[in-house]
């Protein structure tokens, strides 16, 4: 590590933000002159919009033909909240928690819901709940990728294929970035802010044929809010998923959202963004081989995000600080990164162990990741300067 010199090429662009993500190669303003501004989004032009949105993203991703794909309120935490509300109760829960989301879903399950048979498996920051464990005759509520924490499933092989409850994923940091098993899973959500770089305030709901049959065929007991509700008069309201939104939509972030997905197409869909992903997440993977004061939170190589690439610093001369001079030291490096203009916003989530969390996603450019590499380990030495 050297730490004598300040480097003299900083990061073509420094938004590494784990959400709202940079914007794609060549973004700029242009892209939204086709904006359809001051109508209604319910008339047919905007309506017409909002269903290529739908179609668009079920043609990227390669959702399945007979699953109902709709855009809802409130991002991805609308989606969850959506699905949460409006689905669970029938059966037991098993929620897997090992980072804040997850958490977080935990917690309105059993104290909002208030849902009787809820098992939560836990993990700290860092490490995966024993996927072995969980009971698929339950519902199964769950992330993909832990975006505060860096870790996520490592594939799909866990979760039976034959089951009697439903899978709820929150998968917003990694449906643009991983392949996903879409027959393992009854429930996918996500928002336009995670790897494609689109604005916030609305959220992707994908249901499957067996959501649908359970919202077909129960309701839940407690009152759900206007926002939430997907049925009326115990139907599907078949509306939602052909761009009839429950609220209001901005069409400047449907606008942006469409110039993501095209913007996907043409470099060659799906397949392109993973690639996009794993050629950034190796160029960090090369740099913390080197380091010789940073790894990844996640211990196992198999489970760590390539998109919200978590670092703990193992440097021993951190390990001896005590708590509170570790978070400051840890807010310290990211506000010295964020002063000179070589990254934004990779400060370790709140809730989470001190360190970085650097956005690796698809828009990002590999060679704006390897300029950063000698700004992190700069930084890092007039911390450890300062603070010793």
């Amino acid at each position: 590590m050297n730490t004598s010199a300040k480097p003299d090429t900083r990061p073509a662009d420094p938004r590494f933000s784990s959400g709202p993500c940079t914007k794609r190669p060549g973004w700029s303003l242009d892209a939204l002159s086709d904006v359809f501004a001051g109508r209604s989004h319910r008339a047919q032009p905007g309506k017409a919009k909002l269903a290529r949105v739908i179609e668009q993203s079920r043609t990227v991703l390669g959702i399945p033909e007979d699953y109902r794909l709709g855009i809802v309120p409130a991002s991805d935490t609308g989606a969850v909240e959506m699905a949460l509300w409006s689905l669970l109760g029938l059966r037991g829960v098993d929620v897997l928690a090992w980072e804040s989301f997850g958490a977080g879903w935990a917690s309105d399950i059993t104290k909002q819901l208030k849902i009787p048979d809820v098992r939560i498996l836990n993990a700290p920051y860092g490490a995966l709940p024993d996927l072995a464990q969980v009971d698929f005759s339950n519902d199964v509520v769950f992330t993909w990728n832990g975006t505060t924490s860096g870790v996520r499933v490592p594939d799909g092989d866990w979760i039976a294929k034959a089951r009697e409850g439903l899978t709820l994923c929150d998968a917003t940091s990694a449906v643009f970035a991983y392949d996903l098993p879409w027959d393992k899973l009854d429930v996918v959500t996500w928002s336009w802010q995670k790897v494609m770089g689109g604005e916030a305030a609305h959220g992707m709901l994908a249901l499957s044929p067996r959501a649908v049959e359970r919202l077909d065929a129960y309701t839940p007991p407690w009152p759900l809010p206007k926002v939430f509700r997907l049925t009326k008069g115990g139907k599907l309201i078949e509306g939602i998923f052909k761009g009839a939104t429950i609220n209001s939509p901005s069409m400047l972030a449907v606008e942006d959202a469409l110039d993501g997905l095209d913007w996907a197409q043409s470099i060659g869909g799906l397949k392109a963004l993973i690639g996009r992903s794993q050629a950034n997440f190796q160029a960090i993977e090369a740099w913390v081989e080197k380091s010789d004061w940073a790894d990844f939170l996640a211990a196992d190589p198999a489970t760590r995000s390539t998109t919200s690439v978590c670092l703990a610093v193992t440097d021993p001369w951190f390990a001896e600080l005590d708590g509170d001079s570790k978070t400051k030291a840890a807010k310290r490096l990211a506000a010295i990164l964020d002063d000179e203009g070589a990254a934004f916003d990779i400060g370790s989530y709140r809730d989470a162990p001190p360190g970085l969390r650097i956005w690796a996603g698809a828009t990002v450019e590999t060679q704006n990741l390897e300029a950063l590499f000698p700004w992190l380990d700069w930084a890092y030495g007039r911390v450890k300067a300062e603070f010793s």
